[in-house]
């Protein structure tokens, strides 16, 4: 089987990812800072380098270890911060993310395959809901900006160096071992104030609307990605809008208990709406999702249940 380097694999999707690749029997190296990744969801099977994608030690990494394929997740990951703090993003998100193409095209990777976005990626003045990947971008957060102008950087080295690539861009995704930090992870943040029994906040109205795709759903996309030919930028979401009103409606009936919640400050910039066309993905990759909304908040507060 093939050698896969997957960075950002003691993170939440990278994780799943790492976990799947193994058992698929493909031999697995992480490359994690571990700013928002956990030792604990390391394979034990996969080697491990604790190291920043912006690291001058990346070539040698990349050297010694001669992968054939590249599964690129370290990111900056929360688009507030991004905000907060354009500079900081671009240099994960851009130049940390080229110093992993680079390496990719002096070391002859086969392919890099990398998590974009699609919930940050679009904005709000869309054509189409859900929407295609025809749909021009127009992100409204330097995160989006920057996951998107990576993008380019990987149809330039595709177009002039022959790097082969897929960019994923996934919706809001949600499961087991995601991080609670800043606004990622709304799902998980609402379980984990319901099995406490805190108070939940919504900010604004709670009208604005997301495309929730479940973890294992998105890993199996990354799988098919790894046996397609095609290059270029897929979309994977579930087509259905959910409020987040509605959102804590729907957990609390898979919880069975009342949860409170309180409304806050209306965020500056918050995307109105957000939902992804997934039928390129269906029609090239032959994928969909299969887990619907209310079984994949039911594994989520297994999970946080047995990890609380």
């Amino acid at each position: 089987m093939s050698k896969c380097l997957v960075t950002g694999g003691a993170g939440f999707v990278g994780s799943h990812l790492a976990d799947r690749l193994i058992d698929s029997g493909h031999e697995v190296v992480i490359i994690d800072n571990l700013y928002s990744g956990k030792k604990e969801y390391l394979n034990p099977k996969t080697k491990f380098y604790n190291l920043d994608i912006r690291s001058k030690d990346i070539p040698r990494v990349f050297r010694e270890e001669k992968f054939d394929f590249v599964f690129h997740l370290a990111a900056q990951i929360d688009a507030r911060a991004s905000v907060k703090d354009p500079n900081f993003d671009r240099e994960v998100n851009v130049a940390g993310s080229v110093n992993v193409l680079d390496n990719c095209r002096e070391s002859g990777v086969k392919k890099i395959i990398f998590a974009s976005t699609g919930g940050g990626l679009y904005g709000d003045d869309v054509s189409q809901v859900p929407t295609p990947e025809e749909e021009p971008p127009a992100p409204i957060t330097p995160y989006g900006i920057h996951k998107f102008c990576f993008e380019k950087y990987l149809n330039y080295y595709y177009k002039v160096f022959g790097q082969n690539y897929i960019a994923l861009r996934p919706a809001n995704v949600y499961g087991p071992r995601q991080y609670k930090g800043g606004e990622s992870g709304v799902i998980s943040i609402f379980i984990d104030k319901a099995v406490a029994g805190e108070n939940c906040l919504v900010n604004g109205k709670g009208e604005q609307t997301r495309d929730y795709i479940y973890v294992e759903d998105v890993v199996d996309a990354f799988l098919k990605a790894l046996k397609s030919d095609f290059v270029g930028e897929f979309n994977l979401g579930s087509g259905q809008e959910t409020s987040v009103l509605d959102l804590l409606k729907k957990i609390e009936a898979v919880s069975n208990k009342k949860i409170s919640f309180s409304h806050g400050p209306a965020i500056a910039g918050d995307q109105r709406r957000s939902c992804l066309s997934f039928a390129r993905a269906h029609k090239i990759l032959d994928w969909k999702p299969e887990t619907n909304l209310e079984e994949g908040i039911k594994k989520t507060l297994n999970w946080t249940r047995k990890n609380k």
